[in-house]
């Protein structure tokens, strides 16, 4: 008897494991979404990029993923006729006190298998990459590419309804409850008993976990990141990507510059904490979000190490002009009226534990039939076919 499953989330991961099950036959496949179309938050409001594997520590579950899952989401998008450019990457240290932590990229990209990584040490051979770039050292990655995640999204939801699955739009899941081996889940609309249930919530993954009674660690933090537009006719001052050599101690990248798929140019994101789970914006405030976060027991310490750092990230969101100054580190010629609007916004499902520590890697849980993916911060795009591949065979029927 083939079984029942369902997925909670209809971002890329979600839709990426529905795919997945029905791709293998193991059983009719449902997937919930609360909104009226699929990708709506972290998938449909990232920067797009395919991650080469250029960051991440050797053996973490991030790092093997990735590497994973570049290779098939490319091939994914050649099979669909889905466009992906791969414009390269270059990580600049801007002057020499970033020397020995871009060492320590390039060590990890190797030990990571980034195809045709080079090093470059003269300012000649970095503008020969990016003209206008500013910088004594870079590693640059010239097969990270750039893609449309919402559109990967949509063909990979075509398969599965293709394979007879079905997606359940505008159904949110507010109760499961556990009978025996089966789990019940009811939303405002509708009532399932499955065999089994994997939930991919992102920014409400902890919110998801504890309706099956898991442990309420780790606990999701917001993080808006924001993207300003570059004027069109200045486009010609990136060729690629342009990224800053990422400080060790945060789990965010920086501020960079990323040709996107459609040839627009965005500078960004920066790394504010939200408001609200769905924050976009500043003026989007939810007070039960917003409390939560301050009462959990990690958040003094989270502030006692990171306050400088919120201080900064969050004076650049509301001031322009140093939100511009960390950008023209990058690019002299750079104007601060070549930012022409904040025209987007995404926010980061961060994970975070009772300690205060955020989590770097990917983490699973599981409670009985029901498997949680907690924590599924980027590359999770890139990685998205690896994480459901990943998941299907280490946990959901790792006793089969």
């Amino acid at each position: 008897m083939s079984e029942r499953i369902g997925i909670i989330g209809g971002g890329i991961v979600g839709i990426a494991l529905a795919r997945a099950l029905v791709r293998r036959g193991l059983g009719e496949v449902t997937v919930f979404e609360k909104e009226d179309r699929l990708a709506a938050h972290q998938t449909g409001h990232n920067s797009g990029v395919v991650h080469a594997g250029l960051y991440y520590k050797p053996g973490s579950l991030k790092a093997q993923l990735c590497v994973a899952g570049r290779d098939a989401i490319r091939d994914f998008c050649q099979e669909k006729g889905l466009p992906y450019r791969e414009v390269g990457k270059l990580v600049v240290a801007v002057d020499e006190s970033e020397l020995a932590a871009l060492a320590d990229i390039e060590q990890r990209a190797r030990a990571n298998g980034v195809p045709d990584l080079v090093r470059i040490d003269d300012a000649a051979h970095l503008r020969s990459l990016e003209p206008h770039v500013a910088g004594v050292a870079a590693v640059h990655s010239p097969h990270t590419a750039v893609v449309d995640y919402a559109a990967i999204t949509d063909a990979m939801a075509d398969d599965v309804r293709a394979a007879g699955g079905a997606i359940l739009l505008g159904e949110e899941v507010v109760a499961m409850q556990l009978e025996g081996a089966a789990v019940r889940v009811r939303t405002q609309l509708s009532e399932h008993v499955f065999d089994r249930v994997i939930a991919c919530a992102g920014l409400h993954s902890d919110v998801v976990a504890r309706l099956v009674g898991a442990d309420p660690s780790p606990k999701i933090l917001p993080f808006r990141g924001e993207y300003w537009s570059l004027n069109p006719d200045r486009n010609g001052l990136v060729t690629g990507m342009i990224y800053p050599v990422p400080d060790p101690r945060f789990p965010f990248l920086g501020v960079h510059f990323t040709r996107g798929v459609y040839n627009d140019i965005h500078v960004g994101p920066n790394a504010v904490p939200a408001l609200a789970r769905e924050g976009y914006r500043w003026l989007t405030v939810s007070p039960k979000d917003t409390w939560d976060s301050l009462r959990w027991p990690g958040a003094g310490a989270l502030a006692k190490q990171h306050w400088r750092m919120g201080v900064d990230e969050i004076s650049g969101s509301l001031l322009k002009p140093l939100y511009y100054r960390k950008a023209r580190r990058f690019i002299p010629e750079l104007r601060m009226s070549d930012l022409t609007a904040k025209t987007a916004a995404g926010v980061r499902a961060q994970a975070w534990g009772r300690d205060g520590a955020l989590l770097d890697d990917f983490d699973v849980d599981q409670v009985g039939p029901v498997t949680l993916l907690r924590n599924a911060p980027s590359p999770a795009a890139t990685s998205s076919m690896a994480i459901a591949d990943y998941v299907i065979d280490r946990y959901v029927y790792a006793q089969a």
